[in-house]
């Protein structure tokens, strides 16, 4: 017994040292973003990874301290659902906002699909990046 509360502690210490180590990246990484568009990329490895990382990591500690709960389980699971779905969305929308205000893009960022008209033909990306 204390083999298996030993390797579910630190699967628990992995999952919250692990989603804290993607929010503290993704915080980091936003100082380096060129434009807004890369600024809202960087917060997709926190809010896909790192945040269910915790969730599960909580989940797991919970049911370590107080025994197994099948609704707080489904809760999680939903939560976790969401966090993915939610996140892809919100960054597409918020994305597609910064572009859409006149914002500045990088001029290293290509193809920009929401420049041209659509039926305007296929733009190549940028050479310097290859």
């Amino acid at each position: 017994m204390a083999v298996l509360d030993i390797a579910l502690t630190v699967l628990i210490s992995a999952l919250l040292l692990g989603g804290g180590f993607w929010m503290l990246t993704a915080a980091l990484s936003m100082f380096h973003g060129r434009d807004s568009l890369s600024r809202i990329n960087v917060l997709s490895p926190a809010t896909g990874l790192g945040l269910p990382m915790i969730v599960v990591g909580a989940f797991l500690q919970h049911t370590r301290t107080d025994g197994f709960a099948l609704d707080l389980l489904l809760k999680t699971g939903i939560t976790v659902v969401a966090l993915i779905i939610v996140s892809s969305v919100a960054s597409n929308v918020l994305s597609r906002a910064a572009y859409s205000s006149g914002n500045p893009v990088d001029p290293r960022t290509a193809p920009q699909d929401l420049e041209r008209a659509p039926g305007e033909g296929e733009q190549t990306p940028h050479s310097d990046d290859r």
